[in-house]
């Protein structure tokens, strides 16, 4: 299933009129709705019962849920960003607004997807560390502990998701630079012939006018004597 229609950088004519059905169907569209659930899980089972009191539930580390939380919320705006800009993107006739709205999902989408990579190994890594004997300290026993993996989880499909996005803004882009390409040499082509239609004879010859002293000029007879 393509990116989008055709058109430069993945994108039909502009004004077409906006389809739901079609829209919600497009496989990036799809991903980013996905995202922003994920994204909501993650930083809503840490703020819901990830922490204690003062107290992060993995092995006591504030920066562990904090930077989870921190992913979640910019994530879950971003995707609601660039679902409007997805809606939008069809009327905008700009093609080089077309190119600067690609490239920014393409540079997000990447970060994004690295981001949650390093939220995953973080979080995951200090919920392997931490000792459930310190966490009954300030906490009561077990609390929490479902909301931590599932943060945890959906940390690691966030990764799938946004690496999803990030291969379909590739392919957008491509699609759109050769498009662009193709449709430069074709102007480049018809900018080199000429616009006027070439001159009778230019190619065969002259068929007006014989160049002077030719010689199949013939030659003038004998003159004739008038008679009276």
């Amino acid at each position: 299933m393509s990116a989008g229609g055709g058109g430069a950088f993945g994108a039909g004519m502009a004004g077409a009129p906006f389809d739901p059905v079609q829209f919600i169907k497009k496989p990036q569209v799809i991903l980013r709705i996905a995202s922003t659930l994920f994204a909501v899980i993650v930083f809503g089972c840490i703020l819901g019962e990830g922490w204690h009191g003062n107290n992060c539930q993995m092995n006591n580390d504030p920066n562990a849920c904090g930077y989870g939380t921190g992913i979640g919320i910019i994530a879950f705006l971003l995707c609601l960003g660039f679902l409007v800009l997805d809606a939008a993107f069809e009327n905008i006739s700009s093609v080089q607004y077309r190119k600067y709205v690609v490239l920014a999902d393409l540079a997000i989408s990447g970060l994004w997807t690295f981001l949650w990579f390093v939220g995953f190994c973080y979080m995951a890594d200090a919920w392997r560390r931490t000792d459930v004997r310190d966490i009954t300290i300030y906490a009561p026993s077990g609390y929490g502990h479902d909301n931590i993996r599932a943060a945890i989880a959906f940390s690691f499909f966030s990764i799938l998701s946004w690496g999803g996005i990030t291969f379909f803004a590739v392919r957008r882009y491509r699609e759109g630079f050769e498009d662009t390409f193709a449709q430069r040499s074709s102007y480049d082509d018809q900018t080199q012939s000429s616009p006027y239609s070439s001159f009778p004879g230019s190619e065969t010859g002259d068929p007006y006018q014989q160049p002077p002293f030719s010689g199949t000029q013939k030659e003038p007879t004998d003159f004739q004597q008038p008679t009276y």
